[in-house]
């Protein structure tokens, strides 16, 4: 059981980067507005976990301008594609060794 534990990757642990993680999984690229409202966040605390995605290189940031508004969006890297299934398969094992 502890060597499954052990599999967990600690930037997971926390549910806002959970989501964030998630729903990168499923999109190509999620604007900061969709995902604020997506997982009901404020800007603060949403920004300040993407920055700790982004400093672990799990995710890529894309600033561009849409009319004369700034668009910020996000995607998954390989790297953070990787870590994040790793991070559901340990999960997975956990449930399956109760």
């Amino acid at each position: 059981m502890k060597k499954i534990i052990n599999k967990l990757n600690k930037a997971f642990d926390n549910k806002v980067r959970l989501g964030i993680m998630s729903m990168l999984m499923v999109n190509d690229w999620v604007d900061f507005k969709t995902l604020k409202e997506m997982l009901d966040l404020t800007d603060g605390r949403l920004a300040s976990h993407i920055k700790s995605l982004e400093e672990n290189e799990f995710i890529d940031v894309k600033k561009e301008f849409v009319g004369r508004k700034p668009l910020t969006s996000y995607s998954a890297t390989k790297k953070g594609r990787k870590a994040f299934s790793d991070h559901l398969d340990a999960l997975e094992e956990l449930l399956k060794n109760r």
